[in-house]
């Protein structure tokens, strides 16, 4: 049996059963096991660790701790994006339908069916180069993903503002660019080119629209987008708070 000796980051160690909690402990094992299945373990998926050091130095998740090792596990963060830095695609685990809608009013690419399968979501992330956003840890922990975060939260805002956070996707938003329904880009319309498709109402207070060729639908800026603006807001100013 091997024994080793873990610290976690604090939001790190929020995730870990109950006695571990306070995030400094021993723990015990039998045969030759990696960092990553002893975390995993534990409860955290792989997608969720940064940087782990060992007897001051950096090791990797397939690294094979020796007894006596002290782990210390750091949370998983990004960097600011640059002009090189690619825009980050995800998709969606099942029941974040909501979630969806706001990333794609956003303006953001994200993937999301109902009915998607595990191995779908797992496939379609790795070929489609997408980061998986799940509230399940053990679809998180597959070995073959490479990109995931686990949502703390069950409310979809507070789901937003953690991806937004996490992924600085501040430096990506383009509201109103990407449709709700399907995720195609939006274009320009015409007022005149949908006059019948409107309501009275509509037709009176707005002049400015987006359509979708995709699924054919379309979109004008209602008191929907006066509260996205409004979070956005909100947003900017946790950003700069936390600066």
């Amino acid at each position: 049996m091997k024994t080793v000796f873990f610290d976690f980051d604090p939001r790190l160690a929020s995730l870990l059963p109950a006695p571990y909690r306070h995030g400094h402990f021993a723990f015990s094992f039998h045969g030759p096991q990696s960092v990553k299945h002893l975390i995993e373990s534990l409860g955290i998926p792989h997608t969720e660790i940064g940087e782990i050091d060992c007897r001051g130095q950096r090791v990797e998740l397939d690294y094979l701790p020796k007894n006596g090792d002290a782990l210390r596990v750091h949370l998983i963060r990004f960097p600011e994006p640059t002009t090189e830095t690619p825009e980050p695609r995800f998709i969606l685990d099942n029941h974040l339908g909501r979630l969806t809608a706001h990333l794609r009013m956003l303006g953001l690419d994200a993937l999301y069916h109902n009915d998607f399968q595990d191995k779908e979501l797992l496939a379609r992330a790795l070929s489609e180069n997408r980061i998986l956003l799940s509230r399940d840890r053990r679809l998180l922990m597959h070995k073959t993903l490479q990109q995931g975060c686990l949502l703390y939260s069950t409310d979809p805002q507070e789901q937003l503002r953690q991806v937004v956070q996490r992924y600085h996707l501040l430096h990506w938003i383009r509201p109103f660019q990407r449709c709700m329904r399907c995720n195609h880009p939006l274009e320009p319309i015409a007022k005149e080119a949908i006059l019948d498709r409107l309501l009275p109402l509509t037709r009176l207070y707005y002049n400015e629209f987006a359509h979708c060729p995709a699924c054919d639908q379309i979109y004008w800026k209602g008191s929907h987008y006066e509260r996205m603006e409004e979070f956005i807001r909100a947003l900017r100013g946790d950003s700069a708070a936390r600066g």
